[in-house]
């Protein structure tokens, strides 16, 4: 190969990689391999924030199965993104992160921006490196690639100092071979896992986003219809199983460990597949799971596995391969499919949450409304958590790659997750719904929507308030012995001033409309569905 910089070697292997997309912020000192972006066959996306970069790049990750590559500015960029790849990172979205900084010669002189970058983001990441040579770049961007892109699957950052990117390499670009590993449980694990299974009366089965990853939402179904067993998701933000399939229980709460101990209360044979127990922010201390009762924990992460409580069996397995051998086991002793409809909604838990008002809400007509007029290739990203309940009572995730939940926590996540959707998947019609508190943090990716004229419709639900916080400050206040209080506090309030939704949009190049009575929403619906390019909706949910 003959020497080239290892500037221009970089692009080299973003094309063996079939790297569409660079989504980033510029700085100075990725000036230089930013300077032949616009020459090489992958297409910078500009975001006017990094945390708008790293949640774009997230959904175009998540959407497209592929790892995506996001461009950091220095110290400065990556702590702007820190929150982000904390998303990516509780996700599992395989993400490759490039952070510039001025160069190793400059290492000794502590100048303006200087950091390890490294330190700064190994919390927030699967694995963080700094190239020091230039025979050592694409290596190290392969190296990036396949660990992003293996399960547990995970952001990656690379450190790359402008000093080494300018230096002659000879190093050829190959594709990143990224190694199979559905490997499959042995049969002797896989008839106790039936034993033990099959040993209860009333079974349960814990899934989570592990199974979309691996493909594997028809073998879960048939494993819970061959059981019997009603399906709950845990860390469950995609089409893990059909909602509609009335062995669907819900999903557990993501805030106290209470609905979890609820939900598996009863169960004394569960099944744990794709995910880890439990994801609370205030998690049960004590096994919730009943004495006696036999657990079986299915994960392609070993870490994962007995993580917070123990089982009695673990299976670092590919869940699908594993969920397949599984239902040939059940089926060779004679198992047939019992769906008992109705048992998964009996069980107590977080699902009742989504039991309709007896007037409807703003909010409730309109996700009736959309859900009528609603194409079949209809895709939903979901941040608007408190409005949740009535958006899947209408569009409830059943077809996988169509239906994205926020995940680990960051707010801001749902409008340039949408985007990064759509860009994965341009046959989709592509709806986010986000919070007016939410969208705040990553409001300019309108900006970057109207600037690429990208297709997606964004409703932002604005009841004026960081509602989820009352919900969470009402369940503190009603534990045993606290005093009754006044009403949640100003802190929570977003009306003063008023934020001008359809204004700001406006002002970032995206047409706009205010939704505050039901005869706006038909109008309203059936622009974002016959448009082109980015339409917003400020629906009033006050």
């Amino acid at each position: 190969m003959p020497p080239r910089p290892a500037k221009a070697a970089l692009f080299e292997q973003f094309a063996a990689d079939g790297v569409r997309y660079m989504f980033g912020n510029p700085g100075t000192v990725e000036q230089g391999f930013l300077d032949l972006v616009d020459s090489s066959d992958t297409a910078y996306v500009l975001a006017l924030h990094e945390g708008v970069a790293v949640a774009m790049a997230d959904g175009y990750a998540r959407a497209s199965g592929r790892p995506a590559v996001v461009q950091l500015h220095s110290s400065a960029g990556l702590g702007n993104a820190v929150g982000m790849l904390y998303q990516a990172l509780r996700g599992g979205s395989p993400l490759v992160a490039l952070a510039g900084e001025a160069g190793l010669r400059y290492d000794a002189m502590d100048a303006q921006m200087a950091a390890d970058l490294v330190a700064m983001a190994a919390p927030v990441t699967k694995y963080a490196t700094r190239v020091v040579h230039p025979d050592s770049v694409l290596r190290v961007l392969r190296r990036a690639v396949k660990i992003a892109s293996t399960p547990p699957r995970g952001p990656v950052l690379v450190v790359l100092p402008a000093d080494v990117l300018e230096e002659l390499t000879g190093e050829p670009a190959v594709p990143t071979p990224v190694p199979v590993t559905r490997s499959v449980p042995d049969p002797a694990t896989t008839r106790e896992a039936a034993d033990l299974l099959l040993a209860g009366e009333r079974p349960l089965i814990l899934m989570g986003d592990g199974v979309a990853v691996s493909g594997a939402q028809r073998e879960l179904t048939e494993v819970a219809e061959l059981l019997g067993a009603p399906v709950w998701g845990v860390n469950s933000s995609e089409v893990n199983m059909d909602a509609a399939h009335p062995l669907f229980a819900g999903a557990l709460g993501h805030m106290s460990g209470d609905d979890s101990a609820r939900a598996v209360a009863d169960a004394d044979a569960v099944l744990i597949v794709g995910t880890y127990v439990f994801p609370e922010v205030f998690p049960w201390l004590d096994n919730p799971f009943r004495p006696g009762a036999r657990v079986v924990h299915v994960d392609a992460d070993p870490y994962e596995i007995a993580k917070n409580f123990p089982v009695d069996l673990g299976v670092s397995a590919d869940p699908r391969a594993a969920l397949a051998a599984l239902a040939a086991e059940l089926r060779r002793r004679g198992a047939a499919p019992r769906i008992r409809a109705g048992a998964a909604r009996a069980a107590a838990g977080p699902a009742s949450s989504a039991a309709p008002s007896p007037a409807p809400s703003l909010m409730e007509r309109f996700c009736k409304e959309l859900a009528a007029r609603a194409p079949r290739n209809l895709a939903v990203f979901d941040e608007a958590l408190t409005a949740s309940g009535d958006l899947t009572r209408h569009l409830p995730p059943r077809v996988p790659g169509t239906w994205f939940q926020t995940r680990g926590g960051s707010l801001g996540v749902g409008i340039p997750g949408a985007l990064g959707v759509k860009l994965a998947r341009p046959d989709l019609e592509v709806v986010g719904f986000t919070g007016d508190g939410g969208s705040m943090y990553t409001i300019q990716a309108l900006w970057t929507a109207a600037r690429y004229g990208i297709d997606a419709t964004f409703v932002i639900c604005n009841n004026g308030r960081y509602r989820l916080l009352d919900l969470n400050l009402a369940a503190y206040r009603a534990q045993p012995g606290r005093p009754p209080h006044a009403p949640p506090p100003q802190a929570f309030d977003l009306s003063r001033p008023a934020i001008r939704f359809t204004a700001l949009a406006e002002s970032l190049g995206v047409p706009a409309v205010r939704v505050e009575t039901p005869d706006a929403i038909g109008p309203a619906v059936g622009t974002a569905l016959s448009g082109r390019g980015p339409f917003l909706i400020d629906l009033v949910t006050s």
